[in-house]
Order: C-alpha cells, then sequence, then structure tokens
C-alpha cells in the first residue's frame, strides 16, 4: 500500500490525547505488535495549520513515543506518513486514512534541556 509522506513545516502539533497502547482485538484486548514485534501505541494529536486545525490519530512505535506526553504538550512528528485503508466488516464498507509516525517527541523537553545546557 502506498504511503504518503505529510509535510508538518507549517504546523503546529500538540498531544490531544495521551499515548495507549493501540489494541489489536477490542474482544481480547491484544495489544497490537509491528512485524519486528515491537509494541505499537496511539497518539492523539491537533495538527493545526493556517487553514485548518484536525484531530488525527497516529500509529507510533513504543519507542519512539517520548515520555511524559500529557494532552497540551507541543511535539515534533518525525517520519508521519497517510496511508488509505479500506475494508469489510459485517457486510458494510469502510475506509479512511490511516496516520503512522516513526517518532512523537516533545518540544518542550527538547527547548528546556537546550535552555539548560
Amino acid at each position: 500500500m502506498r504511503q504518503i509522506p505529510v509535510d508538518t513545516t507549517n504546523a503546529t502539533v500538540m498531544v490531544a490525547k495521551a499515548p495507549q497502547p493501540k489494541v489489536k482485538d477490542r474482544r481480547t484486548g491484544e495489544i497490537a505488535l509491528d512485524k519486528d514485534g515491537v509494541t505499537l501505541m496511539t497518539v492523539e494529536v491537533m495538527f493545526s495549520t493556517p487553514d485548518e486545525v484536525e484531530i488525527l490519530k497516529l500509529t507510533v512505535p513504543a519507542p519512539g513515543v517520548s515520555e511524559d506526553l500529557a494532552m497540551g504538550t507541543p511535539v515534533a512528528l518525525t517520519g508521519l506518513v497517510a496511508s488509505a485503508w479500506e475494508n469489510e466488516f459485517n457486510g458494510q464498507k469502510r475506509h479512511g486514512i490511516a496516520f503512522r509516525a516513526v517518532a512523537v517527541t516533545s518540544v518542550a523537553a527538547a527547548g528546556s534541556a537546550s535552555k539548560a545546557a
């Protein structure tokens, strides 16, 4: 499936909901893993450009999620891509866009670390 890179240079991005493990199967509570066996996380962010604001639900490998990402934390998104998806469930076709990032890191932590140096 084609992945389309998302340009974040003119966007302001903040955590909308704290990271949580991505659930693969809601009935069993099974946590999603990537092909290498790494736990996947779901991070919801407010993605704001000069023209619009959206809440995006991102899938990120657990090692790429910086600690202490609370609601409102400004973040940087590394390797953000969008992929179209489609499936059929109970006879109904569904489709959408999935977002995946290599990392979600706190801009506030990076800023305070450079000030302390």
